[in-house]
């Protein structure tokens, strides 16, 4: 498999986004404990659910930050793609943890809507600036590696929900100070829970495509066959498997049927082949297997099965 990089020692390297994560870890702990101090001092429903979220965070950002030391140990024998799934299931934990936290907060909001108690409008508008400035800076910290990373992606949503959930705050203070609109504080809530529980069920629905080992989202696999026949050379394709070992690290395996040739012109096909697969569509990672004899003309895909690969007729 080509695209792999290591260390001559195996030594792994700890990624830049680690070091994000625990300064992000560091004043997201600072925050939740301000912010559940002044929740329960001030009364204030939208300023304890966002508080309930910050907690999730720093249980996201820790299994975070756990997944991405993981995720730069080395292959092994046993391990042979390396630890880098680890992230993806931390991804699926995360986002489950605020599902649950937005249910939550639906449950709370509906049953104040009923009959909203007073809230303390100056403690919320301090703490929502104070939180909300805190948040940005963290969501700036994982901007960037969210971008590639789904493990980080899931982290960096749950401090985007806490921004979010800091504005609806500050909106909710000052409608309480302005207007003295208590019900604002469960409304601003459950638009919180809305706008977070969207985020954590695409991060699901990606997990769980790369955990079934679905083509990449940005590969159309019927373009990327007919640009792999237009490559010099080959004749054919068959037994094609593209996948996502993270939403990052894209992989393809494939049988390609060529002429009878040297090994040194079947290494510049291959090499032809390659670049495309790299500079078209972000496969950096490929096996390919040549051959000289059809398998199977109809068998672009073959199916696994308990006794191993088989298409509709046998396959060698």
């Amino acid at each position: 498999m080509r695209g792999a990089i290591m260390n001559p020692e195996h030594v792994p390297i700890i990624p830049p986004a680690a070091r994000s994560l625990q300064v992000a870890l560091f004043l997201t702990i600072v925050i939740l404990v301000a912010q559940t101090i002044v929740g329960f001092i001030a009364n204030s429903l939208a300023l304890l659910s966002d508080a309930g979220h910050v907690l999730m965070d720093v249980f996201a950002l820790g299994l975070s930050w756990i997944a991405v030391r993981q995720s730069a140990r080395a292959a092994s024998g046993r391990m042979t793609f390396g630890y880098h799934r680890v992230g993806i299931l931390v991804a699926v934990v995360n986002a489950v943890a605020v599902v649950v936290v937005a249910v939550l907060i639906f449950i709370e909001a509906t049953r104040r809507m009923g009959a909203a108690p007073e809230v303390q409008g100056n403690l919320l508008l301090a703490m929502a600036l104070a939180g909300g400035g805190v948040n940005l800076l963290v969501a700036w910290l994982l901007h960037e590696e969210s971008r590639r990373s789904l493990n980080v992606r899931s982290a960096f949503l749950h401090v985007l929900g806490d921004l979010l959930g800091s504005i609806g705050v500050l909106v909710a203070a000052v409608a309480i100070v302005a207007f003295g609109w208590f019900w604002v504080d469960p409304a601003v809530s459950i638009l919180i829970g809305l706008i977070i529980l969207v985020g954590a069920v695409q991060i699901i629905r990606e997990a769980t495509s790369i955990f079934l080992e679905a083509s990449p989202a940005h590969v159309n696999v019927d373009e990327l066959v007919r640009e792999m026949k237009a490559v010099p050379g080959v004749l054919g394709i068959h037994d094609l498997h593209v996948w996502s070992i993270t939403p990052s690290i894209h992989a393809l395996s494939c049988h390609l049927l060529v002429e009878n040739q040297s090994i040194s012109q079947g290494c510049l096909l291959l090499e032809g082949v390659n670049e495309l697969l790299s500079s078209r569509f972000s496969i950096e990672h490929s096996t390919i297997q040549m051959e000289t004899e059809e398998c199977d003309p109809s068998a672009l895909h073959c199916t696994f099965s308990p006794r191993g690969l088989t298409s509709v007729h046998e396959h060698d």
